[in-house]
């Protein structure tokens, strides 16, 4: 069954080509004195991104002056690919009829079935039907062939562009780790030092006869406690390793300050840097939310895209978030580090949506 959809699906694309081909080619030649134009390069941008889903073919970067000359190389490919569909559809119809008058003992063509007859059709039928399924496969790997060559950017500019991208990357991470230090260092000294200083005075009090105090050490004891448990889970939490993304995304829900709902859908539990990357977007995004926004309810959703994990946060909060904010932009880091995707949707006025996609394989 599935190569059958497979052959569906190849036949629906070159037809779709077929019938593209010729309004692109018009286009292309009335729009050749106007190519320097805003408008007609996005038109051009739209028409090819067209063709590449149409193709089922992902070409990041590729380059705006390529577009034109794509559209103008396809057109008569496209037209070839509409030939063969035709041929292919006339055969299935010939074979269907002579099959129809034969079954019902009637002559075709004068011609009735003798076995000579029907081992020459036949033949001759899966001839044709290899040509022309060769036909498809051809005009599809040739109009891909042509989309890479005029539409992707030269290999070593495309090896410039990974690098820069990797030193980017790699400075990011290293941004992203000192500010999480600093972060660690400031919770400590400011909540967890000065809860133990406080508890260091009252025990002092305590043993210069004051019994009374010790129901208030105790508390401060639990407080502090309290406090080095979040500082901990923090740095990396120690339930993600043990009982997965769920749990731990569970946890963040049950401490937030704010309604906290979490639907978690994978498969099968992704690898522990993903695990870590989504549970620490999901919960710096709760954290800006009740910090923040306002906001009154945060929906975490985790779901398996293809090749994806995706998490997404939205809270009913006021918007206006700047992505560029120090936690957003930590966040981003961390994510462009597994080479994820990361976008942050926040009008004034809200919803504010954050989303990571993070490759897992």
């Amino acid at each position: 069954m599935h190569w059958t959809v497979r052959a569906l699906l190849l036949v629906g694309a070159v037809a779709a080509g077929a019938v593209t081909a010729l309004p692109g080619l018009v286009f292309v030649l009335v729009a050749v004195p106007f190519a320097g134009r805003p408008g007609v390069r996005a038109t051009a941008a739209r028409l090819t991104g067209l063709e590449l889903r149409r193709l089922r073919l992902d070409l990041p970067g590729r380059t705006e002056e390529g577009e034109l000359r794509f559209l103008a190389a396809r057109a008569p490919v496209g037209l070839l690919g509409g030939l063969v569909v035709l041929l292919l559809v006339a055969g299935i119809g010939y074979a269907g009829r002579l099959a129809w008058s034969w079954g019902r003992g009637e002559a075709f063509d004068g011609m009735l079935p003798t076995p000579p007859l029907l081992a020459y059709f036949f033949l001759a039928g899966v001839v044709l039907l290899f040509l022309d399924v060769s036909g498809l496969v051809g005009v599809d790997a040739l109009e891909r062939r042509l989309a890479v060559r005029l539409l992707a950017p030269d290999p070593a500019e495309a090896l410039r562009r990974r690098i820069t991208e990797l030193t980017e990357s790699r400075a990011g991470v290293v941004a992203a780790v000192d500010a999480e230090r600093r972060r660690i260092e400031r919770d400590l000294h400011d909540g967890v030092q000065q809860r133990l200083v406080a508890l260091s005075m009252l025990a002092g009090r305590a043993r210069r006869g004051r019994p009374e105090l010790l129901g208030q050490l105790h508390e401060q004891a639990q407080q502090a406690l309290v406090e080095l448990r979040e500082v901990a889970w923090r740095v990396y939490p120690s339930g993600l390793d043990a009982h997965g993304l769920g749990e731990a995304l569970a946890g963040v829900a049950e401490r937030a300050s704010v309604a906290v709902t979490v639907t978690c859908e994978l498969p099968q539990r992704p690898p522990s840097v993903v695990e870590a990357a989504a549970y620490f977007v999901a919960s710096e995004a709760v954290t800006n939310a009740a910090k923040h926004s306002g906001a009154t309810l945060v929906v975490i959703d985790v779901r398996r895209e293809r090749t994806m994990v995706v998490v997404r946060v939205e809270d009913d909060g006021v918007g206006g978030a700047d992505a560029a904010g120090g936690g957003l932009t930590g966040l981003a880091r961390r994510v462009a580090a597994l080479d994820g995707r990361f976008t942050v949707t926040s009008p004034p006025g809200g919803p504010t949506v954050i989303e990571a996609e993070l490759p897992c394989v």
